[in-house]
């Protein structure tokens, strides 16, 4: 068990009809390693809500649906509310392993890094897992577009299974950021931006129907939205067009720059 004064772990759950794998999420959930578990409802059609206060999860319901990255922002928020010292991602689809959560805070608390990434790239078997063809192909793609503008060498930045500081999410002005999917590439590249350390570790993630996955369509919308994101990035660091983004959160926030006309 957790020793009184342990730096305090809260697992979050971004989950929108999570009711099917959500008990077996929680049970995978280390207890000797985390404090809190906080779901956040993105406005589920199923009884997600009634099956989580049951299981004694502290829960929050959205009135409407808002989006992944809009219930990231309430994840957080409740956290740092209820005094996480470390914050955890966990998709309630038991799509990611939730026995890896000692790992992946580990290096935050020892305080080598600020965050840390669940990749699902690094051993090389994700297709053995399942991964699409596809997917493993643009997650690749955009990684290393991503890797090229911050001069990192990460194998996945497209993971939902993440860790963030206290510090870090004090100071990263998350609530600017995409209400939508987007939302993961932002908060990277803020933290970046603004001086925060990353790691990564291996995790395995499976696919199967009772785990959430974005379709070929909307994995082409989230791609151009990544792209945009390095761009904005590009333009901010060059002093082109500053943005709001990677301005700190205890900060007034820039206006962005209008474009330069044309020479």
């Amino acid at each position: 068990m957790r020793m009184t004064g342990d730096p305090k772990v809260i697992v979050v759950m971004p989950a929108y009809n999570a009711e099917r794998t959500l008990q077996r999420t929680l049970a995978a959930i280390p207890a000797d390693v985390v404090s809190d578990v906080i779901l956040v409802d993105d406005a589920s059609k199923d009884n997600t809500v009634a099956l989580a206060r049951r299981l004694g999860i502290h829960t929050i319901e959205h009135s409407r649906n808002q989006g992944y990255g809009a219930n990231q922002k309430t994840c957080y928020r409740e956290a740092l509310a209820r005094g996480a010292d470390v914050v955890v991602m966990v998709h309630p689809d038991y799509q990611y392993d939730p026995t890896r959560i000692g790992a992946l805070v580990e290096p935050i608390l020892k305080g080598e890094v600020d965050a840390m990434m669940g990749s699902r790239l690094a051993d090389g078997r994700a297709r053995q897992r399942g991964m699409p063809i596809y997917k493993i192909i643009s997650n690749r793609f955009l990684t290393w577009i991503e890797n090229r503008a911050l001069g990192k060498h990460y194998s996945e930045l497209h993971s939902g299974f993440r860790a963030f500081s206290r510090r870090l999410l004090e100071t990263v002005p998350f609530e600017r950021n995409s209400s939508d999917f987007v939302f993961d590439t932002q908060i990277i590249f803020q933290l970046h931006h603004l001086g925060f350390r990353m790691g990564e570790i291996p995790v395995a993630a499976r696919y199967a129907d009772d785990a959430s996955s974005v379709g070929f369509l909307q994995s082409i919308r989230y791609g151009l939205a990544t792209l945009g994101v390095v761009l904005a990035y590009w333009r901010h660091r060059k002093g082109i067009g500053r943005s709001p983004l990677f301005e700190p959160k205890n900060q007034p926030p820039a206006p962005p720059s209008a474009p330069r006309a044309p020479s």
